[in-house]
């Protein structure tokens, strides 16, 4: 393997992504673009429900009642309405979620130390934001409850009653519980499917198509030395980006990763030789930039997003969703990520995710070789 000849070929294809100004928009603008748009945007986290109440008790303790929902984090008093026809009225074209409906009679009873009804009334529309609506709303009027059972029994002269269960929870690695600080992270992986995989699933269909692959073939350049100098410009940009996106997820969105910085970069890098040799693969497949692009984003950019366990879990998928979740290489990066950015985990750790990466570069990589050279090359 000669370093003249890899030489050769990155300085030619440096001279094309200088000539392509749309190559390194999409290179360099794109991936800024997504951690803008993921990080503002994109929110797993629930929070002020649009809420609407009607009082028909229109007491002190009812309006205790909605002033201390009003108060929670969790849910914001859009109106205060007269009947249920209204409710109906605003759920149906969807100008809230939730709705509160207080009883006639509702502090007498609990006055009288009586059971007494309370109506929610849930858009489920999005089963997930009801869901934790849901379980929002179940844990305010529990709360509730027991401060009225508290009350009970002062009044009766009872001691408190202490639940045989204590249950203390504590939440490790995203103690904030911020979904950005997952978010941030993830979004890297996508980004360099972007930048590694679909752009370099071009390079050599750009060859085929213009015609200078029979060029190339006649030159004293191996199939190794070939792929390498393709390779390059394409792997320096990528690192770029990753170094871009940590930088903005910690000045914008404040995410810093706990473990070591090296650690992140040799990662990074494995993930970017996979996403590099997966796209200069389906280049040698298909040797048509239009068909390589719609390839790309099929083989790549959607598996990234979708079977990554990045926005949805894969243990939520079906059994042959899940099997599939075990080839996509998104899937152990993030896994990487998470270690590094939110669990503190070290090379101990995080080695089986690295070799996995590395099994499959060495595959990808065999696999170009192979099929260049049967090509010619």
């Amino acid at each position: 393997m000669k370093i003249r000849n890899i030489r050769a070929i990155v300085r030619k294809e440096i001279y094309h992504l200088i000539r392509d100004f749309r190559s390194l928009y999409l290179a360099f603008a794109i991936p800024l673009l997504l951690i803008l748009l993921f990080g503002y945007a994109l929110s797993l986290d629930v929070d002020h429900i649009e809420t609407v109440v009607v009082d028909q008790d229109r007491t002190g303790m009812s309006r205790d009642f909605i002033r201390r929902l009003g108060a929670s984090p969790y849910f914001r008093i859009a109106a205060q309405l007269p009947d249920a026809r209204a409710v109906t009225r605003e759920l149906d074209f969807g100008r809230t979620t939730l709705a509160v409906i207080i009883p006639p009679g509702w502090t007498a009873d609990l006055v009288s130390d009586r059971e007494t009804a309370l109506q929610i009334l849930l858009d489920g529309s999005d089963p997930n934001f009801a869901g934790i609506s849901r379980a929002y709303i179940s844990g305010f009027i529990e709360s509730y409850n027991r401060e009225l059972l508290v009350d009970y029994l002062d009044r009766r002269g009872i001691e408190k009653i202490r639940p045989p269960v204590d249950g203390r929870i504590r939440v490790w690695f995203n103690e904030d519980l911020e979904s950005r600080n997952f978010i941030i992270p993830g979004i890297i992986a996508i980004i360099i499917m972007i930048v590694g995989a679909m752009l370099t699933s071009l390079v050599i269909a750009r060859e085929y198509e213009n015609g200078t692959m029979e060029t190339i073939r006649s030159l004293p350049v191996r199939s190794g030395e070939f792929l390498i100098g393709k390779a390059i410009p394409y792997f320096l940009i990528a690192l770029i980006d990753v170094l871009v996106s940590v930088l903005m997820g910690q000045v914008l969105f404040g995410v810093v990763m706990k473990a070591g910085f090296w650690l992140m970069i040799l990662a990074s890098s494995l993930y970017i030789l996979v996403a590099l040799t997966l796209g200069l693969l389906i280049s040698s497949v298909t040797k048509s930039q239009m068909v390589a692009n719609q390839m790309a984003v099929l083989i790549t950019y959607l598996p990234s997003l979708l079977l990554s366990n990045f926005v949805f879990p894969v243990i939520n998928m079906p059994k042959a969703l899940q099997i599939v979740t075990y080839i996509v290489p998104a899937t152990y990066y993030i896994d990487l990520l998470s270690g590094i950015y939110l669990r503190d985990l070290g090379f101990a750790h995080l080695w089986p995710d690295l070799a996995v990466l590395t099994g499959m570069f060495a595959i990808l990589a065999t696999l170009n070789v192979v099929i260049l050279k049967r090509e010619g090359l």
